[in-house]
């Protein structure tokens, strides 16, 4: 099946219902679909395999998570109680505001960054990691620039 923007001018309960209409398809019958669309943000809960084409040309075909994980930064999202004394502990983190900052840090450095925030009598609340999105890995792959 191709499709060409089915979500168009839909309201929000008629995008999920497509959402969950196409989904059936691919799982139960076994379809495979073709979607052209702009709209990237659902594409992105949508999609297993992408196909980026800049100027007529095809210029990135593969899954959607490997597409994401290209070049991305290992960027870990802290949820903590205060982050007014994070930048003298870890200076090259990012605050994001007054409880949440982000720090480029490999999967093994995190557990150091926690004992680090513990010892220094700091709340964590949350960690995780900063994921892309479908529409940041396209302007990666595009150059962020217009295309006609």
């Amino acid at each position: 099946m191709i499709l060409d923007e089915p979500t168009n001018g839909l309201d929000p309960e008629g995008i999920k219902e497509m959402r969950e209409l196409l989904l059936d398809l691919a799982q139960k019958e076994k379809m495979a679909i073709l979607i052209s669309s702009h709209n990237l943000a659902e594409l992105d809960n949508l999609i297993n395999k992408v196909c980026i084409i800049k100027n007529g040309e095809i210029i990135e075909t593969s899954g959607i998570s490997e597409i994401k994980k290209e070049k991305q930064a290992n960027y870990k999202i802290f949820e903590i109680n205060d982050t007014s004394e994070i930048k003298e502990l870890l200076p090259g983190a990012i605050i994001m505001d007054k409880s949440k900052f982000k720090i480029d840090a490999v999967k093994e450095e995190v557990s150091e960054i926690i004992e680090l925030l513990v010892n220094n009598k700091i709340s964590i609340y949350e960690v995780k990691k900063e994921e892309k999105s479908l529409e940041e890995a396209f302007f990666e792959k595009t150059g962020g620039s217009v295309i006609e």
